[in-house]
């Protein structure tokens, strides 16, 4: 990978981005590696936590990807530029939401997607920089089918990790992303999921943990289901969670299941332990 310094945001073409980078939280959990870098930065493997993200992006040819920053957020434009290049790929134009700077901290989820969605196209992929998932494949195929379908979101889950058994969303025959209670978890995963497998996923109502990729139409972000205006001009802060659940509700999630290589980098364990493999 190589970049190019970050120029004068005015300077930059107007171009309405397929992606967006959610690169803002102060990793707390993490400190003290994050007293002074942004998680999103810290080394995986030999190379910052959000680049596995981003040549995902670029190898599925996005080419405009908008990057959220908040706590210490001007080492990650500092670091990447205006544009993420690779051998053999063609380049792809950054762009900044700099919560930080606008209003002094991050905005949360939703909050922090409101604010960038004048950089966004009506239909974009959102991502965390602080999750690993390197054989994710950001399908143009599944971008088209998503633009086609009646559903706002369609958010991709995993199978629950250790540190979270009670799982996030529950995942119907169709397709539909349930809002459903969390598990109390009082026994082994292991078991949770033999129980499942003997008596079907439908009736034992098996959660699955949200990886935080989704793809999203504009229209998720306006009046119906958000009453922050496009753009957030107060800087309003705002969880995407409640969004998501009541939009469940009325049947406009639909959700995958995958089961590939996914880490959600919350610990320095569990940092140390991906570098460790």
């Amino acid at each position: 990978m190589t970049k190019r310094l970050i120029s004068d945001p005015a300077a930059q073409p107007l171009a309405l981005a397929t992606a967006l980078l959610l690169a803002a939280g102060r990793g707390e959990r993490m400190r003290p590696l994050t007293d002074t870098t942004p998680k999103p930065l810290l080394a995986v493997r030999g190379q910052p936590l959000m680049e596995w993200v981003m040549q995902g992006l670029q190898r599925s040819g996005v080419s405009d990807l908008v990057i959220n920053t908040a706590w210490l957020g001007q080492q990650i434009s500092q670091h990447f530029g205006d544009v993420f290049e690779a051998e053999g790929r063609a380049p792809m134009r950054l762009h900044y939401s700099q919560e930080g700077l606008d209003f002094g901290g991050a905005l949360e989820t939703a909050g922090g997607i409101v604010r960038a969605l004048p950089q966004l196209a009506d239909v974009f992929w959102v991502a965390a920089g602080d999750v690993f998932a390197p054989d994710f494949v950001f399908s143009p195929e599944a971008y088209e089918h998503f633009e086609a379908s009646p559903q706002l979101a369609h958010i991709w889950l995993v199978p629950n990790p250790e540190h979270n058994l009670g799982g996030d969303f529950g995942l119907s025959q169709d397709g539909l992303a349930l809002n459903l209670p969390q598990q109390a978890v009082t026994q082994a995963h292991d078991d949770l999921l033999s129980k499942a497998a003997t008596a079907g996923a439908a009736s034992q109502q098996l959660l699955y943990t949200f990886s935080t990729i989704a793809l999203y139409k504009r229209a998720f972000f306006e009046a119906a289901w958000c009453d922050i205006p496009s753009g957030n001009p107060a800087g309003v802060k705002a969880p995407l969670a409640a969004m998501l659940r009541a939009a469940m509700d009325n049947g406009a999630v639909s959700a995958s299941l995958y089961t590939g290589a996914w880490t959600d980098v919350g610990t320095p364990e569990r940092l140390a332990q991906l570098n460790a493999a």
